[in-house]
């Protein structure tokens, strides 16, 4: 009889619904990853960096040095050994055009290390 069966069915949830959810976590960590590099920094101090290996990149204020460490991997193919973030205060210039000073943006660049012989082509 049926009211005296003691196996309950298994009920079986759908795999899409947790397949999605993984999927669009990855699509955002992805879509992250490719702002965190704003663009090389270029600058005499920098250029010179370039031949001991060092490379260096402005990012946004809230990134992380892993972060940054992905981010370089997945767009260069190289492994970062060490990544240093600096923090640029703002900057008071006297403007061009007009009378007064101007404040200058705070900006952020990380300095990234990577192995003897590994360079970074831009």
């Amino acid at each position: 009889m049926a009211l005296f069966e003691t196996k309950k069915k298994a009920v079986k949830k759908p795999k899409t619904a947790s397949s999605k959810k993984g999927a669009s976590e990855k699509a955002l960590a992805d879509s992250r990853l490719e702002n965190v590099i704003s663009h090389p920094w270029m600058s005499e101090k920098a250029l010179i960096g370039t031949e001991r290996g060092v490379y260096v990149f402005a990012v946004p204020p809230r990134t992380t040095k892993p972060e940054i460490a992905r981010a370089i991997e997945r767009m260069y193919k190289v492994v970062p050994v060490k990544v240093n973030i600096v923090n640029l205060p703002a900057k008071l210039k006297p403007m061009r055009r007009k009378r007064g000073r101007a404040a200058r943006a705070a900006r952020h660049k990380a300095y990234v290390y990577l192995k003897k012989g590994e360079t970074i082509t831009f």
